[in-house]
């Protein structure tokens, strides 16, 4: 039996620790906790601040929270506080976190596998427009952001997602974060094998199991059966990838140790063949290295990522066999290359079953709760009330009779939800920025929307595959290293000297087979105001150099640095 916080007794044999500590690992029987974190978590699960918060803290008000409750165990109930209005960038590392915190929280939805029903939806929108001023933004984890939450409203807000069957668990914090999962599982005509209940049987064994509930930091995961290679799996900690096993059949392709922030690095694969059923032993598996060895001396060691890179696929692969599943998994094949270029299901796509799902792309992510019910009410109309969430920021109604197609796409089009996008739209994803997030520097969100808006106007004819994403610090939230054009926001010095908000630009990152990280050249930084000129003029020396059907990031890998400037 593996150590856990209730068990540790079953680790191996505790030995004297030394004066270092190790990295914390409690499988070295490294309890005693070398942060601020690990002490909080150890002092009390965060699970069980959801108590505190309906009993105290939603009666009592804000003045009232614990401060390690409020900037810590909050977070595995979705409840980070969000930035303080006025505040700018220059001031986002130099001021302590109460300075920064504002009395209103931001309220994640987790949306496991991307899955919504119609009536979901609904609530989603009307929990927006009653409690968070109208903001309810698609993320790039399938999730819902709200702003604007206050604590008297959080358990009422609670309730009724809960109610039909939405949750806010884990959906922050040291935990099992959101499971993505291909937005068209079990319908999508081209797919390998469906894997929700890999998705659904995970959910139900992991999430709020305090067995899991205190890891060394986030545990990012993925499971998909689309040859599209949709949930962005080289970058999560865990990610199961649809495969054909020449003897076997239909299966899952199993990496681990993806990840981006600071210190970015791509998922290996175990080479380890895994069959629909033992999904979730495989997964809970690998999460419980994650407890057991994952570093928890330091907060910018304590992903995954780490360990992975420490011990190497092979090390990792014999752990997880020989201390967790007790038996060696199957040797497999590697994903085949998508033939698409776009992984994210926008357009009129035909089903399985003869119907067609619609997917469309607001701005960045952009909505509010009045357009989440008009689209429901859409979905309704033309589909059997099913929708779903993108990890690009995307949506999809399901299972729309073709008679209806027209209809729905019209409908779509005349909320500015357009199913035919323009590249620009398409590829453009953006974080929170410093509208609401503490960790910000730049304006993201109204920034990405004006951007695409002017390349439209600037570029018409551009038809290229392209992604943009713009992160507004260096923690990579919309992904920048794996982006065409990645933007990671920070103070830049204008032609007039003056400090101003701006991006370092790396470019040519990308996902899929071939996924690598953007080309930083040096020196290269544009203020927001000239990153529609630079974006432009980037795009035309593109058009004018590339050779026959090269794609940007492979011309932007080989283009002088006078070409990228």
């Amino acid at each position: 039996m593996a150590a856990t916080p209730q068990n540790p007794a079953a680790s191996a044999p505790r030995r004297k620790v030394s004066r270092h500590r190790g990295e914390g690992q409690w499988a070295a029987g490294h309890f005693t906790p070398l942060n601020g974190n690990e002490q909080f978590k150890k002092d009390d699960d965060g699970l069980n601040v959801r108590t505190r918060i309906e009993t105290i803290y939603s009666k009592r008000g804000f003045d009232s929270i614990d401060p390690n409750d409020l900037r810590g165990r909050m977070r595995w109930w979705g409840l980070y506080t969000q930035r303080r209005p006025g505040i700018d960038g220059g001031k986002t590392a130099i001021l302590e976190p109460e300075e920064l915190d504002d009395e209103y929280f931001m309220l994640r939805v987790r949306i496991d596998g991307g899955r919504l029903s119609t009536q979901q939806l609904r609530v989603v929108g009307e929990i927006s427009q009653e409690f968070a001023r109208g903001t309810a933004d698609i993320t790039d984890r399938q999730n819902v952001q709200f702003h604007w939450i206050r604590i008297e409203d959080v358990p009422e807000i609670w309730e009724r997602l809960e109610a039909v069957g939405l949750s806010t668990t884990e959906a922050c914090g040291d935990t099992p974060r959101v499971i993505l999962g291909s937005p068209v599982a079990g319908i999508a005509a081209d797919e390998i094998i469906d894997g929700t209940p890999a998705v659904e049987e995970i959910h139900r064994r992991i999430v709020g199991n305090p067995a899991f509930s205190n890891l060394p930091r986030k545990f990012k995961s993925a499971v998909s059966g689309s040859p599209l290679l949709d949930v962005a799996h080289e970058i999560n900690d865990i990610a199961f990838v649809g495969v054909v096993h020449p003897e076997h059949g239909p299966g899952f392709d199993l990496w681990v140790g993806g990840g981006l922030s600071t210190n970015p690095k791509i998922g290996v694969r175990l080479g380890a063949w895994v069959p629909l059923d033992e999904v979730p032993d495989v997964y809970e598996g690998v999460i419980s290295i994650f407890r057991d060895y994952g570093y928890r001396r330091l907060r910018t060691r304590a992903r995954l990522k780490f360990l992975v890179a420490d011990w190497g696929a092979e090390k990792f692969r014999q752990v997880l066999e020989d201390e967790y599943l007790k038996r060696t998994l199957v040797d497999g094949p590697a994903p085949a290359q998508p033939v698409a270029r776009w992984r994210d299901h926008v357009g009129v796509h035909q089903q399985q079953d003869g119907r067609f799902y619609v997917g469309f792309a607001p701005r960045v992510g952009r909505v509010d709760g009045t357009l989440l019910t008009k689209i429901a009410d859409l979905a309704e109309a033309h589909g059997s009330g099913r929708v779903r969430t993108t990890v690009e920021q995307k949506m999809i109604v399901l299972d729309v009779e073709e008679a209806q197609v027209e209809s729905l796409v019209a409908g779509l089009e005349a909320l500015d939800l357009s199913v035919s996008p323009s590249p620009f739209r398409r590829g453009t994803m953006a974080c929170t920025g410093i509208e609401f997030c503490k960790l910000a520097i730049v304006e993201t969100k109204a920034r990405g929307i004006s951007l695409i808006d002017e390349l439209e106007r600037r570029l018409p004819e551009f038809d290229e595959p392209l992604t943009i994403n713009i992160n507004g610090c260096p923690n990579a939230c919309a992904r920048i290293q794996v982006a065409d054009i990645g933007l990671k926001g920070q103070l830049v010095v204008d032609d007039k000297g003056e400090q101003v908000e701006g991006f370092q630009v790396h470019l040519g990152g990308a996902l899929g087979l071939e996924a690598g990280f953007g080309r930083k050249v040096r020196g290269l930084k544009v203020t927001s105001e000239e990153l529609p000129d630079y974006v432009e003029r980037v795009l035309k020396r593109y058009q004018a150099e590339r050779e026959d059907g090269e794609r940007f990031a492979t011309w932007a890998a080989r283009a002088s640095e006078e070409a990228l400037s």
